[in-house]
């Protein structure tokens, strides 16, 4: 597929005739973050469904973001041209933590294409969580206003690599296994091997591993566009959240379901950041069935 100059990678899987569910990956994931055992979930269900490898990551384009920045708008725009390229109007949109973000946007900018909206594991496309980070990096008291920072747990890890930035491609790949395990919180069966083959797969597979850092650098950026309210959104929305996310705490996904009107919360005991635990991708994909049964 193409977006503008970019080319994207994308995966359409079911019965091109059933209703459509667009896959919409976080920071710095490429398409394989939707779980094998999710997508046949969804096919199953009688869905049809289209995933793609963000730019920055897998077999799409790579981008020199110190010479072309890119921002959230510009990640939206690279889902509409994956629904283009795949000649299908409007679908249901689900976003997974910056994919949530991004399905916000188009809810809000371009509501005509979203039919449903699932937002799991993400918070207000508008809000600023830089702050709140740095006071509790700086052993700060949070502000009243404040969402919560992540986990102790997980800045620690973060300030970890900081120190010790891995190097080579094994160093590389066991940062981002542990990165998972953590993200994974303590509640819930981490499952390894899903996740370290997720994350070679991640890697090997993409032309520049460095590159996907690049999301983060696009996240952070508030352009007005993200202030946008978000009781303009129309789609029936679902959010889902884990009670034990590390990285989002579940108030930002109770701040987000409070800010749209009419969405739902449905809440996952014990799950944390991510889909590496057994049953839990099955799981997700009977609550985007539940949402989605409408057509």
């Amino acid at each position: 597929m193409k977006s503008g100059e970019l080319r994207l990678w994308t995966e359409r899987s079911g019965d091109p005739n059933d209703p459509p569910v667009l896959l919409v990956m976080g920071t710095s994931a490429p398409a394989a973050g939707w779980p094998d055992e999710l997508v046949a979930a969804l096919v199953a269900g009688g869905r049809q469904v289209i995933r793609f490898d963000h730019r920055d990551t897998g077999r799409s384009s790579c981008v020199d973001f110190a010479a072309r920045p890119y921002t959230l708008a510009d990640m939206a725009a690279d889902a509409l041209a994956v629904l283009d390229g795949h000649a299908v109007a409007d679908a249901h949109l689900v976003g997974a933590s910056l994919g949530g973000a991004i399905g916000q946007w188009l809810a809000v900018h371009r509501p005509e294409r979203v039919r449903t909206l699932t937002v799991v594991m993400s918070a207000p496309m508008g809000h600023d969580a830089g702050p709140a980070w740095a006071r509790a990096l700086a052993g700060q008291a949070p502000d009243p206003d404040d969402l919560p920072p992540p986990a102790p747990a997980f800045l620690h890890h973060l300030a970890r690599l900081a120190e010790r930035p891995p190097s080579t491609r094994e160093e590389q790949i066991a940062a981002s296994l542990e990165t998972w395990r953590v993200l994974n919180g303590g509640a819930l069966p981490f499952d390894e091997a899903a996740a370290l083959a997720f994350v070679t797969g991640a890697h090997d597979r993409a032309a520049d591993p460095a590159a996907a850092a690049n999301h983060d650098l696009a996240g952070r950026a508030l352009t007005p566009d993200r202030l946008a309210p978000l009781s303009a959104i129309t789609a029936p929305t679902l959010v889902v959240h884990g009670t034990e996310d590390p990285l989002l705490p579940l108030p930002h996904g109770r701040a987000l379901a409070e800010r749209i009107p009419g969405a739902r919360l449905r809440t996952v005991p014990g799950m944390g950041h991510g889909f590496h635990s057994p049953g839990l991708p099955e799981r997700i994909a009977g609550m985007i069935l539940e949402h989605t049964a409408a057509g």
